[in-house]
């Protein structure tokens, strides 16, 4: 519906007049918005009254006032666009106004109306400026825009103040409304209670239904549930079951209850407890109780306790934790109520608790069982582990002895073979220029064994066996150093020698996988001290890992594995974000591969005993669990692995150079 008269325009006007007069941020903010746009140095919002014209919002101008008949806006209101003067001296209607001819000289002015959503035009946005120009359809577009703004600012601000006058009304119908549900509520937790007994004979429910309904319904910071269970010639109190508020403390396990607290005897005595005030002096709590209830921040207390056909006693108590409180009859009544329905429950279920401590006992029993099982199962696969990997280290030292002897024997004789064919070419060559003319028997000879070729050849060849040998010297040396079967202890190592080594032993892995293509190994090694570690375990965990990313890059085109090594300097780690920063420097070893990766479910699960990914057969789930302790709990280290779905994976392997936990 538009707003078709001037009568009905000046009431809107007035209802937007009436809003809060204070400075407006955002109104301010749209009106050096509309004069940075359109590049101008005055700007304003305005309301359009009967006679006047009320400034609201300005940029560059001083003016918060003007009368109607003088004003440039009187004219924009009337207008169902942008009303542009591009100059006002052309205009002889605007060029005698006071503002053209005297300050600010007015030259430009371009304006749009400011309509609410019933029609009417409250007053406008304007532009103006000393010197003419014009408007571009982007700008006249863009102040078109700011003036919706604007209105929306101003129906905002209404609404707002119109909201603020209402507050009061709606506080008062909201206690009336909290008067007339408490008492429905109250019912309500009593026909909860009901249903919880019928329709369950489990003990923590009906327990935990009881303090959480009690907890909402009287607004307590902490409502609890105690046991008075027998102990000796005394008896022991222990709260079972609480709703608190988040920052309150929990009041969960035993209470420290001394005999001679009124707490126990009014429990022991089946009386109702209410202290509104446990700081007053008037109270009759004991100084323990006084201490008790001042550890659980309460500051008052309402109790009852409750007895069971079975002798059980027990009791809900309700906290207030912020100053004084007043237990109303009402509220202790309700409490009486929920007391004798809970001892009602109580009695109800105590056949079936008992049925099922039995049942508990029994399932502890069976867990306990299981996880020993799974313990043993453990414990044996490790040892299996363990003795194929001495069984495998036993074998290659062997092997390397076994090989040692003859490559020894092969390496020292091709010295003393060079040597000897050196002589006989010097000899050779000496018989040559002697005998200048050989019969043709030796002629024919040297023909057909290429004499000047195999001169020449033959000291090569007898270098390449040297090498060769030389060769087979340092694989043995590298298998040796592998099985470190005589290095049960600590002791400083060369981490790359190592990798090295266990690189060597797969190198037969490494050449071609299943997709035909050769896995390309980059070393990135770091200026690494020595490491105090027990070397032959360590490559284990080399063994395991780079085993792993061999499978993983199976089904890779070109596959890669990428291994790093750094010195970590102990001031450094923080820099590293560590869940388990080292108290010493690190040598850190990280062992990347190109493959598929993997989930996070399985990353989360990758050092669990017994979890593969592996097809049955080839995977026995403790290489990487074994590994995990091998790095975590015998060298005080860090492993942890970072993976995505296909983009690979990475374990980082941070070992301390000086040990900071010795196992054997």
């Amino acid at each position: 519906m538009s707003c078709t008269n001037e009568l009905a325009r000046l009431k809107a006007v007035y209802q937007f007049q009436d809003l809060e007069p204070a400075p407006d941020r955002a109104l301010d903010d749209l009106t050096a918005l509309a004069a940075d746009l359109c590049q101008t140095s005055m700007a304003l919002v305005s309301f359009m009254g009967a006679d006047h014209q009320w400034v609201k919002s300005k940029v560059g101008i001083t003016l918060t006032e003007i009368r109607r008949d003088l004003a440039f806006c009187n004219h924009t209101i009337r207008q169902s666009d942008v009303f542009v003067i591009p100059d006002t001296l052309d205009d002889l209607h605007f060029a005698t106004y006071p503002f053209v001819t005297h300050s600010p000289h007015i030259r430009f002015y371009a304006g749009v109306p400011l309509v609410t959503a019933g029609g009417c035009v409250l007053g406008t946005l304007c532009v103006m400026d000393s010197e003419p120009r014009d408007l571009s359809q982007k700008q006249r577009q863009g102040l078109q825009t700011l003036c919706y703004q604007v209105m929306a600012q101003l129906e905002l601000k209404r609404n707002t103040t119109k909201l603020r006058q209402i507050i009061p009304e709606i506080k008062q119908l909201k206690q009336q409304l909290i008067a007339q549900e408490l008492l429905g509520q109250q019912d309500s937790i009593l026909f909860n209670l009901a249903n919880q007994i019928r329709n369950s004979l489990d003990l923590d429910t009906i327990l935990q239904t009881a303090v959480n309904e009690i907890h909402t319904l009287l607004q307590v910071d902490r409502c609890d549930f105690v046991w008075c269970l027998p102990h000796g010639d005394q008896f022991r109190f222990t709260v079972t079951h609480e709703a608190t508020n988040s920052e309150i403390p929990s009041a969960l396990g035993e209470l420290p209850v001394e005999p001679s607290s009124i707490l126990t005897q009014a429990i022991l005595n089946l009386e109702m407890l209410r202290v509104e005030d446990i700081s007053a002096t008037s109270t009759v709590l004991t100084p323990q109780d006084r201490a008790l209830l001042h550890r659980l921040q309460a500051t008052s207390v309402l109790l009852l306790p409750l007895k069971t056909h079975s002798g059980q006693l027990g009791a809900l108590i309700c906290h207030h934790c912020h100053g004084s409180r007043q237990w109303t009859e009402s509220e202790v009544r309700l409490l009486k109520a929920v007391t004798d329905q809970v001892a009602i429950a109580l009695d109800q279920a105590e056949l079936l608790a008992q049925t099922r401590a039995t049942a508990f006992a029994a399932q502890a029993q069976a867990n306990h069982l299981g996880t020993a099982l799974s313990q043993l199962q453990q414990t044996q696969m490790q040892l299996v582990q363990q003795e194929k990997m001495s069984s495998l280290g036993q074998l290659v030292a062997g092997v390397a002895h076994e090989i040692n002897n003859p490559v020894n024997f092969i390496n020292g004789n091709i010295a003393y073979a060079t040597d000897y064919v050196g002589d006989l070419l010097e000899l050779l060559n000496l018989y040559q220029s002697t005998y200048a003319n050989p019969t043709a028997a030796i002629q024919e000879k040297v023909a057909a064994i290429d004499l000047d070729f195999l001169s020449e050849d033959l000291p090569s060849l007898l270098s390449s066996m040297r090498m060769g040998g030389e060769r087979i010297r340092q694989i043995v040396l590298s298998l040796r150093n592998f099985s470190r079967l005589d290095e049960a202890e600590m002791k400083p190592v060369n981490i790359h020698e190592g990798i090295d080594n266990t690189l060597l032993i797969l190198k037969s892995r490494l050449k071609l996988t299943s997709a035909k293509f050769e896995i390309r190994v980059t070393k990135n090694y770091g200026n690494l001290r020595p490491v105090d570690c027990y070397a032959g375990q360590l490559n284990q965990v080399f063994m395991n890992i780079l085993g792993n990313a061999i499978d993983a890059l199976d089904e890779t085109s070109n596959p890669t594995i990428t291994i790093h090594t750094e010195l970590i300097n102990r001031s450094k780690n923080s820099e590293l974000d560590l869940s388990q920063p080292s108290p010493t420097d690190s040598v850190v070893i990280r062992i990347q591969d190109n493959g598929s990766g993997m989930t996070e479910t399985t990353r989360q699960k990758l050092f669990n005993p017994f979890f593969t990914t592996k097809p049955i057969g080839k995977g026995t789930g403790l290489g990487l669990s074994i590994s995990y302790q091998i790095v975590v709990e015998k060298h005080g280290g860090i492993l942890r692995c970072s993976s995505e779905l296909g983009k690979g994976s990475e374990f980082w392997i941070q070992i301390p150079v000086e040990p900071l936990v010795k196992n054997t």
